[in-house]
């Protein structure tokens, strides 16, 4: 399959609106992510990030890569200021980032792993993957491989139960894959597969849902810890305010998003108990 490359503020949002106008000279506040799942990534992508150049004061750019490693190898070496990253990662490198904003779906940060079969399927549940194929999204993905992984355990079986299992690189990836048939089964984060499904996209049509995990803590914008960045602040707080102006809302209805929040890591505490039992421990 080809991979493609998707706080508190009260008084301190003054801050954020006194801002002046984008500072072309300074440098920009760079953001990784992996592939958007809308469909006119590179349009809201620029939308987005002129947004938040007018919150912030000065430039703000997007940089996608495929994997959530990719995204970690240039947020640890100084290649970016912040990212948004999954809740897994989160906890394996909890000390060396900090929580910048935690997205908020259905007007809570939290979301659940989904596992999706194609349209029609006899596939029930997890005990019926022997002998499938079964897709997973990414290896540092909470919702697309840890959370298989233990339910897979459950069920009694391993990856070499499955006639076939590979990494797609992408939730919309998994999701197509299953709705074409090249996987029986998928493991997927809820909220894409929800979001493709209210933005209308051929390939949910295809799958339905067969399981849904209890739920776990949004992935998280962070940055690295120690990062003195001044512009790491009012980024947040440009994040948090996006529910109050017109753009702010029109940019999160494309994200099927409430909005942003602070958080704190114990937000993550079942997705650190998970890897620990699937891994032995989650390192830091």
């Amino acid at each position: 399959m080809q991979r493609r490359g998707v706080l508190q503020f009260g008084a301190a949002w003054g801050l954020v609106q006194a801002a002046p106008a984008v500072r072309a000279a300074e440098p920009p506040l760079r953001v990784g992510l992996t592939a958007v799942i809308l469909a006119d990534q590179a349009a809201f992508l620029a939308r987005w990030s002129g947004y938040l150049a007018q919150q912030v004061g000065r430039p703000v750019t997007f940089v996608a890569r495929e994997s959530y490693q990719a995204i970690l190898d240039l947020l640890f070496s100084d290649q970016l200021d912040a990212a948004w990253i999954c809740g897994y990662p989160y906890v394996r490198h909890q000390a060396q980032l900090q929580l910048l904003a935690v997205p908020m779906f259905q007007g809570a940060p939290r979301y659940q792993s989904y596992l999706i079969r194609t349209l029609g399927s006899p596939l029930r549940g997890w005990q019926d993957l022997r002998g499938q194929v079964l897709a997973f999204s990414d290896p540092l993905s909470n919702s697309g491989w840890l959370v298989a992984q233990r339910q897979l355990r459950l069920a009694g079986l391993g990856i070499g139960d499955l006639r076939r299992s590979f990494f797609a690189h992408g939730h919309r990836n998994v999701v197509e894959a299953v709705s074409t048939g090249l996987a029986q089964a998928g493991c997927v984060d809820g909220y894409v597969w929800e979001t493709m499904r209210h933005q209308g996209m051929p390939a949910v049509a295809k799958t339905e849902v067969i399981w849904r995990s209890a739920e776990f803590g949004f992935p998280p914008i962070v940055a690295r810890a120690g990062n003195a960045d001044a512009g790491l602040k009012p980024l947040a707080l440009a994040l948090q305010h996006m529910p109050q102006d017109a753009q702010g809302r029109a940019l999160l209805k494309s994200l099927n998003l409430s909005g942003f929040t602070s958080a704190t890591p114990a937000l993550f505490d079942s997705i650190r108990e998970l890897a620990s039992s699937v891994n032995g421990g989650a390192r830091s």
